[in-house]
């Protein structure tokens, strides 16, 4: 059985930094090769938010090319906690590398012991995820990634915190937060079929803009950011090649729609927002 190496690296992130796909592997052996997987995340409003953490204690991948036996290997079995908020806007942190049989691949099992969240002003919420220890999060990888002999091949988990994160009570209001359910939605994406899309985000006077939202559609949303406080930067990776519409708001200004934005593999596209305040007199 062909044998290739895998790696896995951990981006909470609106940003992502690309390690290049399908470099070749310094094994002379092409039955080896490596895989890397990232995550990132699509954030919610973070203005209340302290943390957000998951603990992982186990992952898994699923092979289509193995019809005898149990199809799972384990990839990584060890306790690794990861704040998603302080793995944003391009932060990674690696998560497991190692050798695997070469084939195509289109399931991961995700193994979350625990997730928590930390509101300003109102504590720490911890939350145990359902059959997440037992049986694993599935991750479907559609199309499925092949990871080839000498090659690396790039996997990025699309974190959605917003979606993940179910809060309950008025998140307007701390006082009026209940707690949360977690309901791990994850998004995994092939880097060698993806790119990214970023930029920054003023007003009409090129004042920087933070916190504002901006998201990627096609028939639905794909990804959402929201701008960073110091420079008014977003990015959206994992997005598969394609033609979109990119928005951008802000509480108290307009909306900015591009249309046409065209993302190619493995490329970075720039798109920059000025928005116009709102004319309170209309």
């Amino acid at each position: 059985m062909k044998r290739t190496r895998i790696k896995i690296t951990t981006l909470i992130a609106v940003a992502l930094i690309f390690i290049v796909s399908c470099q070749k592997n310094n094994r002379v052996n092409d039955k080896y090769g490596t895989l890397r997987i990232s995550i990132t995340d699509d954030p919610f409003p973070i203005e209340f938010i302290d943390s957000a953490n998951v603990i992982i204690t186990k992952v898994e991948i699923r092979t289509i090319d193995d019809s005898n036996g149990y199809p799972f290997m384990i990839l990584l079995e060890d306790t690794l906690e990861y704040n998603l908020l302080e793995l944003r806007n391009g932060v990674m942190a690696d998560l497991l590398e190692m050798e695997i049989p070469a084939g195509s691949y289109d399931l991961l099992r995700l193994y979350v012991d625990e997730a928590s969240i930390s509101i300003k002003e109102h504590g720490t919420y911890s939350m145990k995820v359902p059959s997440g220890a037992q049986t694993g999060i599935k991750i479907f990888i559609e199309p499925a990634i092949m990871v080839e002999g000498g090659l690396t091949t790039d996997l990025l988990l699309d974190f959605n915190l917003e979606e993940s994160f179910i809060l309950k009570g008025n998140m307007n209001s701390p006082a009026g937060i209940k707690g949360f359910n977690f309901k791990p939605v994850i998004r995994a994406v092939n880097n060698s079929t993806a790119g990214t899309v970023q930029g920054n985000v003023t007003d009409t006077a090129s004042v920087i803009l933070g916190n504002a939202s901006v998201w990627i559609m096609a028939d639905t949303t794909i990804a959402t950011a929201y701008t960073d406080t110091t420079n008014g930067f977003y990015a959206l990776p994992g997005i598969p090649q394609g033609t979109y519409s990119l928005y951008a708001t802000r509480e108290n200004y307009d909306t900015v729609i591009y249309d046409d934005v065209v993302v190619k593999a493995s490329n970075l596209t720039i798109k920059d927002f000025k928005l116009t305040p709102k004319d309170d007199s209309k």
